[in-house]
């Protein structure tokens, strides 16, 4: 079991049932009602192997959720909150979000926010929930189709990271959560980024190790800047242009994964860092050829790209009505609040789409 101290709580990599989990259930939370909230997906999957493995959960009550990013909205959260309060749910209860990053992000806002704030714990399930989103305390859900537009931050009081849910993914699910494995990589550990290029270029699994040093380097930048006020924006690297063109395909009622947003986000801002001179194009290329080697091109045209580009304008990291992006100065190092124009931006989409440089 390796563990990791997070801010307030700690984060455990390995096999659930040696894990403290059952200890922190009876030491803190024996009498405590407990809610177990699932998709549809981890109900199938997941919640059978919980519930027979932990005693202590034989009588938790359980909030099945659609699955899927179109259902990460406010409405949701009232409604299971109608259900907690038909439950007569109280303050000394525990929420257990198991699933993937739409579900502990849903599932944290929810426990945070009801009766002034419940515990809850997060066991993802998926590969990005694993090395991203049950990490690091933010919780949240989108307002139409803008991404995490409500939240909050708020810790979990343990997260428990068992890889062995990963054999009930298929290949596209964990390619979406590499994208943010690979995230990692660029803003601060090369070492991170050449290990993944051959693990991945050599058709090998990825390993607990990797996860374990995936987590480790988000969790030490959550430590350094917990709120999000300095250097945790570099995490948002990709995700400003990934944002975007995944609120682009849920407007057209296109859901897609969110890692193959991000991928294609890494991609265009790593293309903005060679134009805006702060990368050299031998890193650029570097990084588009991994990340071609790994995702499809997202069908999208020139003529959405002021629609793409309207929705990089509502980015949480702009200011003064500027678009402010994280970009690359090399592979493994990473620059904060970069005023990018939108003529940058298109040309940066202009880039994915036609592969040439301009």
């Amino acid at each position: 079991m390796y563990t990791l101290q997070s801010t307030n709580y700690t984060i455990e990599i390995g096999s659930l049932i040696d894990s403290s989990f059952s200890k922190l259930l009876d030491a803190q939370f024996k009498n405590s009602k407990k809610i177990i909230l699932v998709d549809e997906n981890t109900k199938e999957y997941c919640l059978e192997y919980l519930i027979t493995s932990f005693s202590e959960l034989a009588y938790a009550e359980i909030v099945e959720l659609p699955a899927g990013e179109e259902f990460k909205q406010l409405d949701i959260c009232l409604q299971v909150w109608e259900t907690l309060t038909e439950y007569h749910i109280d303050r000394n209860a525990l929420m257990i979000n198991l699933g993937g990053g739409v579900i502990t992000d849903v599932g944290g806002l929810i426990a945070s926010l009801y009766k002034r704030g419940i515990s809850f714990i997060n066991i993802p399930t998926t590969l990005l929930a694993m090395v991203d989103a049950s990490v690091g305390g933010k919780t949240g859900v989108d307002l139409g189709n803008y991404k995490n537009q409500l939240g909050l931050f708020s810790f979990p009081k343990a997260v428990y990271i068992d890889p062995g849910f990963l054999i009930t993914l298929d290949e596209i699910q964990i390619k979406n959560g590499l994208a943010e494995m690979i995230k990692h990589g660029l803003i601060s550990n090369i070492n991170h980024w050449k290990t993944l290029k051959k693990i991945i270029l050599n058709n090998e699994r990825l390993t607990s190790e990797l996860i374990k040093d995936s987590v480790n380097i988000k969790n030490q930048v959550v430590i350094s800047d917990p709120f999000e006020d300095n250097d945790r924006k570099k995490l948002n690297f990709g995700h400003t242009i990934g944002h975007a063109i995944e609120s682009y395909f849920l407007d057209i009622n296109k859901p897609i994964l969110h890692g193959l947003a991000v991928a294609a986000g890494i991609e265009i801002e790593s293309y903005i860092s060679f134009k805006m001179n702060l990368m050299n194009q031998n890193d650029f290329e570097e990084i588009k050829e991994f990340i071609r080697s790994i995702y499809p091109k997202l069908k999208f045209s020139k003529e959405n790209f002021d629609q793409i580009i309207l929705f990089t304008k509502q980015d949480k990291k702009n200011a003064n009505n500027q678009v402010r992006m994280v970009l690359l100065k090399s592979i493994g190092q990473a620059i904060t609040d970069v005023t990018v124009s939108e003529e940058i931006i298109r040309s940066g989409l202009k880039n994915y789409l036609d592969d040439e440089f301009l």
